[in-house]
C-alpha cells in the first residue's frame, strides 16, 4: 500500500470550513460597526443642523437687537437679558437660543458699542445635570 504523507481531505474540509466561519464572523461584525458609525453620523448631523438653526436665531436676534432703540425683554421667542457688569463697565446682553429638545441651549453674551458689538461668549451649553453611576458593584477587597 501506498502511504502518502500529504494532507488528508479532512484536514483540509476543517480548515476550509474554519475559514468560512471566520470570514463569516468578521463580515457580521463589519456590519454591526458600520450601522453603529451610521447611527453615530445620523445623530451628529441632526445636532449640527440644530446648532447652525440656533445660530441663525441669534443672528437674527442680534439684527432684532439693532434695530430698536433698546434691548428689548423678548426677541423672535427668546427672553434677552440685560446686566451691567462692574469689572467691564459695561451693559451686557445675554439669551439663550435652544439647540435641541435634549438639554443644548446657545448661550449668547455680547456688548454693545456704538454701530457695532463685542462678542463675549457664543458656546452651546448643557443644561442637564450631570449624574454619576453608581450602579456598579465593585469588589472593594
Amino acid at each position: 500500500m501506498n502511504k502518502g504523507s500529504g494532507v488528508g481531505v479532512g484536514s483540509a474540509s476543517i480548515i476550509l470550513v474554519f475559514a468560512v466561519l471566520c470570514l463569516s464572523v468578521f463580515s457580521l461584525i463589519t456590519f454591526v460597526v458600520a450601522r453603529n458609525n451610521e447611527a453615530l453620523v445620523a445623530a451628529e448631523t441632526r445636532l449640527v443642523t440644530a446648532y447652525y438653526e440656533a445660530d441663525m436665531l441669534a443672528e437674527h436676534i442680534l439684527s432684532v437687537i439693532f434695530e430698536e432703540e433698546s434691548v428689548p425683554g423678548t426677541a423672535l421667542g427668546v427672553d434677552i437679558e440685560t446686566y451691567r457688569d462692574p469689572d467691564r463697565d459695561e451693559d451686557v446682553i445675554q439669551f439663550f437660543c435652544p439647540i435641541s429638545d435634549s438639554g443644548k441651549l446657545l448661550f449668547v453674551s455680547l456688548t454693545i458699542r456704538g454701530d457695532s458689538y463685542e462678542i463675549l461668549s457664543w458656546r452651546m451649553q448643557d443644561t442637564d445635570e450631570w449624574v454619576a453611576d453608581d450602579g456598579h458593584d465593585v469588589w472593594l477587597g
